[in-house]
């Protein structure tokens, strides 16, 4: 017998906000560190969950990943069932739309979920529950990357997460509007954004960033990169930091999860 699937979607309707390429550079950490995995996969079926009023996401995320991974599918999941419909059009070879939530309704496990603005406007006590849930869809070695950004994606924070839990947290920026690193805060993801108080790790880790920017304020004669690039590398002193110059060169920085997790109970 087949498990017993809820009889309507698991979750609630969000703003649908959406715009092209606001995804961008969630979509281009996930094909240059997860590309590896995909290609390995027998059928590398990824979920864009909650994509909003518009498939712009979708169809954008199909053709990135097919960079790395050209047997990759993408199936657009969205509760809203006049979204599905008006998304239907766009469907092609690879390329498909479904109404549901949370349970996913898919035959077979993915091997991503891109879960991006979809926990925002739930509870901070929420989110634990509904990141279990998606974290047992996956298939082994599958991927759930779920954070948010602003309007066009120029600042953007995610967590990656993997069957067992969360594993990283990524903020990515563009360089040449950024005042502080600090301004990444107000797109913490749920889980995080409450925490940004003194005493949470996500608070100091912040407040380190500042003043490793301010340190390296003589880099910005040679640009905002390599101002970021000797920010980070500073940061490595005292931070668990995961990833390697050239994704420090793309407006990132990726820290292991542990190190910013919330210590103290729900703050919403």
């Amino acid at each position: 017998m087949s498990p017993r699937t809820p009889s309507r979607p698991v979750g609630t309707v969000t703003r649908g906000t959406t715009n092209p390429n606001r995804l961008r550079r969630m979509d281009r950490w996930i094909a240059a560190v997860h590309g590896a995995a995909l290609r390995r996969a027998a059928d590398p079926v990824a979920v864009d969950l909650g994509y909003g009023a518009a498939p712009w996401t979708a169809v954008e995320l199909l053709a990135r990943l097919r960079e790395a991974a050209p047997r990759a599918r993408v199936v657009g999941i969205e509760i809203e069932p006049a979204r599905v419909a008006a998304a239907k059009p766009y469907e092609r070879e690879g390329l498909t739309f479904r109404h549901g939530g949370f349970e996913l309704p898919l035959a077979q496990a993915p091997s991503l979920i891109r879960a991006a603005n979809v926990l925002r406007q739930y509870d901070e006590d929420q989110v634990a529950g509904v990141w279990e849930r998606l974290c047992g869809k996956l298939a082994p070695g599958g991927l759930l990357v779920e954070g948010t950004c602003d309007e066009i994606g120029r600042r953007h924070v995610w967590v990656a997460l993997g069957p067992e839990g969360p594993r990283t947290v990524t903020f990515a920026t563009r360089l040449g509007s950024l005042h502080t690193p600090s301004d990444l805060a107000e797109r913490l993801p749920k889980a995080l954004i409450h925490r940004n108080v003194p005493g949470e790790p996500v608070h100091a880790f912040l407040r380190d960033f500042d003043r490793a920017w301010a340190a390296a304020a003589p880099y910005a004669s040679y640009g905002a990169r390599q101002r970021w690039i000797s920010t980070v590398r500073a940061l490595t002193a005292d931070w668990p930091v995961v990833d390697t110059p050239a994704r420090w060169r793309q407006g990132e920085v990726t820290v292991a999860w542990g190190a910013l997790a919330p210590v103290g109970g729900s703050r919403d």
